[in-house]
């Protein structure tokens, strides 16, 4: 008997990276789009995935991991769509009710972050544990959580890169996020708030560059944040960023330190590397995150 074929879709700000496979290590065919209209992109990504199915079989299911923000209320009249996001053109698009033009199969829905969350449970740097706190630096800083193959959704869904933190005393940049400017960590500690601020991209900044002694004060303090509300038993920390590995080894030390020996739990010791952790399955863990959400919806 032949394995199911599940169809994934990675739906990002800047490119959509979609997908057939019987699991993790089987993909059968993969495609890179570029992000542009909805029209212009969701046709390329069905014009894939019939042509993937002509070769290699039709769906049982599809994931949809996608930037958001994105309703997730299955009541809701908006659910499926891409609501409020500051990429204007995508605006209340209704990304799934298109899918659901031309495949009829069960479908999984969430955020890139809360599917990278869930894949790295169960394929990668958490999967020996039950929760997983995801962070991805980026373009934009956000954040899933899964815990027990399930994700964190409520009023909306997480979105980490908001919480609220200290600008240092040394630091006078304005921030870049339209909504928070300087007092989240996503204006003060994402791509762009790195690149405004030195002139230059973070990559192209040498490890001994001040701005990574910010860098790693402001992630910590977000993470400290995270931690005592979530409290995760894995931090995996993925995008362009968090590349940069020689962030790792202050970040422990920052993180501990800002604790200040209220949490005992040995895993948060710096001298501890599994705790706050790159991601094992790298720049891959958001299509996986879309492969799990279209198993678990089968």
């Amino acid at each position: 008997m032949s394995s199911p074929i599940y169809g994934a879709i990675e739906a990002g700000g800047t490119k959509f990276v979609v997908a057939l496979a019987t699991g993790p290590n089987e993909i059968l065919a993969r495609t890179t789009l570029p992000t542009a209209t909805p029209p212009e992109t969701l046709a390329a990504v069905v014009a894939f995935l019939n042509q993937a199915e002509d070769k290699h079989g039709k769906l049982s299911s599809l994931g949809v991991a996608s930037f958001g923000p994105i309703d997730l209320h299955l009541e809701s009249p908006t659910y499926g769509y891409i609501t409020s996001t500051p990429k204007a053109a995508w605006t209340q698009t209704n990304i799934l009710g298109v899918l659901k033009e031309s495949f009829s199969v069960p479908m999984g829905f969430d955020t890139d972050v809360n599917g990278a969350a869930l894949a790295e449970c169960r394929w990668g740097a958490a999967q020996s544990v039950d929760s997983c706190l995801y962070i991805t630096v980026g373009t934009g800083i956000g954040g899933g959580f899964a815990c027990g193959s399930r994700t964190l959704q409520g009023l909306v869904h997480p979105e980490m890169g908001h919480v609220r933190i200290q600008q240092l005393p040394q630091d006078e940049f304005p921030g870049v996020c339209p909504f928070h400017q300087n007092a989240c960590v996503e204006g003060l500690a994402s791509g762009p708030a790195l690149e405004k601020r030195w002139g230059c991209p973070g990559h192209e900044l040498p490890p001994e560059h001040e701005a990574w002694t910010l860098q790693v004060d402001y992630l910590a303090q977000a993470l400290v944040n995270m931690i005592v509300v979530l409290s995760p038993e894995c931090v995996v920390l993925g995008g362009g960023v968090m590349k940069q590995s020689h962030l790792f080894p202050p970040l422990r030390i920052r993180v501990q330190e800002l604790l200040n020996g209220y949490l005992e739990a040995p895993q948060i010791l710096e001298e501890n590397q599994d705790y706050i952790v790159p991601p094992l399955l790298g720049d891959n863990a958001g299509l996986l995150g879309a492969l799990t959400l279209g198993m678990d919806a089968g």
